[in-house]
């Protein structure tokens, strides 16, 4: 019985790593045809709670956007500082994004007290807000990509940025043209079964995906090993199995 799972398991790896040999074949076509949804060479913002988001949940759009002629920037709304390690995690952003090619001229870390790396803290909605629409505007964004309403990981501070983006689109406050893209959460199950997930996304609605090739994967993991600091054993096997580090599907509020 035991081998016989065995056999199952390797019989479905096998049948991943071949779907993900005809993606990397098909990946240019399938970037003309997003890029007729996202628009090429939009100016794009990824809006994240703390140093390492973008790596560990993100990078497969960063790097999917990029490869449409996207022109990338990065908010993050807190250093990271729970264990007191803020300015130690703020380099590791900073290494990352530059791993993910976004230039350090397009990043902007919020590091107050408005804004605790603390999941037990809510931020204040209107105060997110305010802060993004700032932003938005300064730098003529057409195209915001954060969380969703579970925040992936179910974070309140990833949540809180959801809930501001929310508040911005449906109040009609974002400028003329400037959309939103939230990641989509999936269930434990899925989160921890990497490619083998891809069948599942491919059969549910969304409207925008990326899969990263076998390349942008090994960068994909590169980014994250910049953060040297959160790298405890348990992330160490979210590198691994994790689907956010190859998969991600989003939709437009």
């Amino acid at each position: 019985m035991e081998a016989a799972g065995l056999l199952c398991l390797a019989a479905a790896a096998l049948l991943a790593w071949g779907f993900l040999r005809v993606w990397d074949s098909r990946e240019r076509t399938k970037s003309q045809e997003q890029a007729g949804v996202l628009g090429d060479g939009s100016r794009t913002l990824l809006v994240i709670a703390h140093p390492d988001d973008e790596a560990m949940f993100f990078a497969p759009t960063v790097l999917g956007l990029a490869r449409l002629g996207h022109r990338l920037s990065l908010l993050c709304f807190s250093a990271g500082n729970f264990y007191n390690q803020g300015e130690i995690r703020k380099k590791e952003l900073l290494q990352s994004c530059d791993v993910l090619g976004i230039p350090p001229s397009s990043i902007m870390i919020i590091d107050n007290r408005d804004f605790p790396d603390d999941p037990s803290v809510q931020w204040d909605t209107e105060r997110v807000a305010s802060i993004l629409l700032q932003h938005i505007e300064m730098n003529s964004i057409n195209l915001v990509v954060t969380f969703d309403e579970g925040g992936v990981s179910g974070h309140s501070n990833h949540i809180a940025l959801y809930a501001a983006m929310r508040t911005l689109h449906s109040e009609g406050r974002l400028p003329k043209g400037c959309s939103v893209l939230t990641l989509q959460s999936v269930n434990v199950l899925r989160k921890y079964i990497s490619l083998l997930d891809l069948p599942f996304t491919l059969l549910r609605r969304q409207d925008v995906l990326f899969v990263l090739t076998s390349k942008e994967v090994a960068q994909a993991k590169r980014a994250m090993s910049c953060h040297h600091s959160q790298l405890l054993w348990f992330r160490r096997l979210y590198v691994l199995f994790s689907r956010y580090m190859r998969i991600n599907s989003l939709y437009f509020l």
